[in-house]
């Protein structure tokens, strides 16, 4: 699952200062929602239903749907769970203060338990309603990203790829919820969401460096001072993100449509890496995350709109 998706994520919103503003009317309804981070498993599904798709000899609606209901389950718990193991350092951080737990609306053991709760729900209902392979990756995105990458981000730079493998799943679990099976289809997919999160990630990260800091989150960003290791790991996975981006075409699931589109998009992303690469700043940063919001779905479009 994608890990930020915008730099409002969390449950409040910010005045012009950058400081929290609270909802005006907060309600336990809504914050039990909140917790499951509703844009990114937005983002979650949508990478789910491309890998779906693609995988699908035939369209079958009612495992389409199966699958959705379950994939959707385990990314809302993996969220809650993730806010809960994080609730010290949400509370550090401006743009997270105001999420449900840090801001005491509602209490830790409650939350771990909606959690756990949603989460083993959906790989249950995945594993009963679609079949085993997609519910253990459901399984393995909810126990890296939770119990692997939200703990390493306190201790190592490294957790940023660690985390990017629980975030390239999800197309890959749809991959397999279609087929019951994994192909170099469905890795290519991973491959494209794998590297994809790395220049979207770290582009935030260099925006946020100072928020990070003070939470005690050893992001790369925080102690690279001159930003140059930052902009050598963003130009090299961007520049690995174009051939990665072109193996749908090699392994038919596309044509000539999508790889002209994907190696435009591509080199599109990779001079808006290569602008961030020269210079680190916060605007260059703010456009390479912006060019990476809009990049992936534009991706996924271009792959789906050649198969039909």
């Amino acid at each position: 699952m994608a890990r930020e998706i915008a730099l409002g994520d969390g449950s409040a919103s910010e005045d012009r200062s950058g400081r929290a503003r609270p909802r005006a009317e907060p309600s336990a309804l809504r914050d039990y929602f909140d917790l499951t981070k509703p844009r990114i498993t937005a983002l979650v599904l949508v990478t789910a239903a491309a890998g779906f798709f693609l995988g699908a000899a035939s369209f079958d609606v009612f495992l389409f749907l199966h699958a959705m209901v379950g994939i959707a389950l385990v990314a809302g718990g993996t969220s809650a769970m993730n806010q809960v193991l994080e609730r010290d350092v949400d509370a550090l951080m401006v743009r997270t203060r105001d999420r449900p737990v840090p801001a005491g609306r509602i209490r830790t053991l409650p939350a771990a338990v909606f959690s756990g709760a949603l989460a083993g729900l959906g790989i249950a209902y995945l594993a009963f309603t679609t079949n085993v392979l997609t519910a253990a990756l459901a399984a393995a995105t909810f126990a890296t990203y939770d119990f692997v990458y939200t703990p390493l981000k306190r201790v190592h730079s490294f957790s940023t790829v660690i985390g990017a493998i629980p975030g390239a799943l999800p197309i890959l679990g749809g991959w397999t919820a279609a087929t019951g099976t994994v192909a170099p289809g469905g890795w290519a997919l991973f491959g494209i969401l794998f590297l994809w999160q790395m220049p979207h990630f770290l582009a935030l990260a260099w925006i946020l460096r100072d928020d990070y800091r003070a939470a005690g989150l050893r992001m790369l960003t925080v102690d690279d001072a001159a930003g140059f290791r930052t902009r050598h790991q963003t130009l090299n996975y961007t520049l690995a993100l174009v051939p990665v981006s072109l193996l749908p075409t090699v392994f038919g699931l596309a044509g000539p449509i999508y790889f002209a589109s994907a190696l435009l998009l591509s080199i599109g992303f990779l001079a808006s890496a290569a602008q961030f690469s020269r210079a680190a700043s916060a605007e260059r940063a703010r456009k390479l995350f912006r060019f990476s919001i809009l990049y992936l779905p534009a991706l996924l479009l271009a792959l789906v709109l050649d198969k039909v």
